[in-house]
């Protein structure tokens, strides 16, 4: 575990769904029902109850952030954030649909409104993982230079915050080497 006092960050190797914390953030579908990578593992861990509360929240948009129990996962809550489709033409030029080129932007919502919603909840600990670097295709460096730098933009603007320590939850090599570099 690499840890930088100075921005209450830290980066754990490992499954997001086995660290003791105050709250993981589920990287979800606009459903919030479960699905593959890290919501289906989240799901699959927290068990039955946690489909039946996310069925009552009315899904989630992109960039938004909806708070459940964690039922059997060690942390106490789940943020549930939906992050952006990315995809770019062979040329390396973005493909717009949906997000309309404002990927960054929206990537930056999903850990800024979790953070605000784990503030509201006073919830002292937070895990991340790799937003949108999976099915949805958001390159792994330039997806962790929008996380890292929406934390810290956080905590610049938020003093008050109670949150005393975020943790980015790497569950391969290259995510925690990225990471690592990063803060």
């Amino acid at each position: 575990m690499v840890l930088n006092m100075k921005t209450k960050i830290s980066i754990f190797s490992g499954d997001i769904t086995q660290i003791k914390t105050d709250a993981i953030v589920n990287a979800a579908n606009k459903t919030l029902l479960g699905g593959g990578g890290v919501d289906g593992a989240i799901h699959r861990v927290a068990g039955h109850g946690l489909l039946e509360e996310c069925k009552t929240l009315g899904g989630c948009e992109i960039g938004e952030a909806k708070i459940t129990k964690a039922y059997n996962l060690p942390a106490k809550h789940i943020i549930h954030t939906v992050g952006p489709y990315y995809a770019k033409a062979s040329s390396g030029r973005p493909i717009f649909g949906v997000e309309d080129g404002r990927e960054a932007e929206l990537l930056a919502l999903c850990y800024t409104n979790s953070l605000k919603l784990a503030d509201e909840h006073n919830i002292k600990s937070i895990a991340f993982p790799c937003i949108s670097t999976g099915v949805f295709h958001y390159p792994k460096d330039e997806a962790a230079k929008v996380a890292v730098s929406s934390v810290k933009k956080y905590f610049k603007e938020n003093p008050q915050s109670k949150i005393e320590k975020v943790i980015f939850a790497a569950l391969d090599e290259l995510d925690y080497n990225i990471y690592t570099q990063m803060i």
